[in-house]
């Protein structure tokens, strides 16, 4: 009964989106039926679809097409959150994930909004604590702590980046949770993921945090190009690098694999993310991998190409 994704970074609509997307496609059990996206613009304008049954096939509809994509608002909002679970909950479905633009977003999982020991909605406790200031951590420590036998596990969404999950005492004794947390600190990026009753349990928290993440990072895009030719050489060293000329071309190629320099060989001489040299500067890392026939040290063809351009980018990352 219920999964809940709150996100942190660029994209987080599209992010929480294609996240409830994977769990539908791998899951079982309470998925699929009714949904709530809540998004957050870098314009502090709050965007909130839903829907009782399709999950995210009906989220969105475009004319009389159903299955779309989020419309770019939605998809671009830097904070975001959506829940899910099976069809037919009750009215209004707002009341599973609660939002302020200028604070944040509280959704989670099993029942967000069950009254808490103060009497209010244990989201809308939470979301006022974040309009109050506090933290996205501080906001869901504190109302769990108010209630540990709550039936409720909380994500929050602060507009400050911070991104935090808890269940509650309760909660934490049921033996069908998932749960997982993914960050890249460097860009700033988070996600929560907190779900119950949807088989195959804690790998499926695994896949939308992943996903979440992936989608957040974005698509590397290269810095430039460079051009291997066949008939140079493959050189063993102490590190994977292509090296080049002034004009990028290729003049030799370093692995750090002994086997790929004897004999005839068929493999990824020119490794994922080797060094590139250019005119003896350092560029960045090799994007690409392509399938390398080698005979004696000399490389043949590249992917059945006797020419092939191979992007990189500066960064290490990929």
């Amino acid at each position: 009964m219920t999964i809940g994704i709150g996100a942190y970074g660029r994209d987080a609509g599209q992010a929480v989106f294609e996240a409830l997307q994977a769990v539908e496609a791998v899951g079982s059990g309470a998925i699929g039926g009714f949904a709530v996206i809540a998004s957050i613009g870098d314009d502090h304008t709050l965007h909130v679809h839903q829907t009782q049954r399709g999950g995210s096939r009906t989220l969105f509809v475009e004319g009389e097409s159903t299955g779309v994509l989020p419309p770019g608002p939605v998809a671009s909002g830097g904070a975001a959150a959506v829940i899910s679970s099976g069809p037919d909950r009750p009215e209004p479905l707002g009341q599973f994930l609660v939002a302020d633009p200028a604070a944040g977003l509280v959704t989670g999982h099993r029942l967000p909004n069950g009254p808490g020991a103060s009497g209010r909605p244990l989201n809308v406790e939470a979301l006022e604590a974040l309009r109050a200031g506090r933290t996205a951590r501080e906001a869901v420590e504190t109302v769990i702590a108010a209630n540990p036998e709550s039936d409720a596990g909380l994500i929050a969404v602060d507009m400050r980046g911070g991104v935090y999950a808890s269940n509650s005492e309760r909660v934490m004794r049921r033996p069908d949770l998932g749960q997982a947390r993914r960050e890249d600190t460097e860009l700033g990026a988070r996600v929560e993921v907190l779900h119950n009753a949807i088989l195959p349990g804690p790998a499926v928290a695994a896949v939308a945090a992943e996903i979440a993440l992936e989608v957040m990072r974005g698509k590397p895009c290269a810095d430039g190009w460079i051009t291997v030719p066949s008939g140079i050489l493959l050189r063993l060293g102490e590190e994977n690098a292509v090296i080049c000329d002034a004009d990028g071309l290729a003049t030799h190629v370093v692995t750090t694999d002994p086997v790929m320099v004897r004999g005839r060989q068929v493999g990824a001489a020119i490794y994922l993310a080797s060094r590139v040299y250019r005119g003896g500067e350092y560029l960045g890392v090799t994007m690409f991998e392509p399938i390398v026939t080698v005979e004696d040290g000399v490389i043949i063809a590249m992917s059945g190409q006797r020419k092939m351009r191979i992007s990189y980018r500066t960064e290490t990352g990929l």
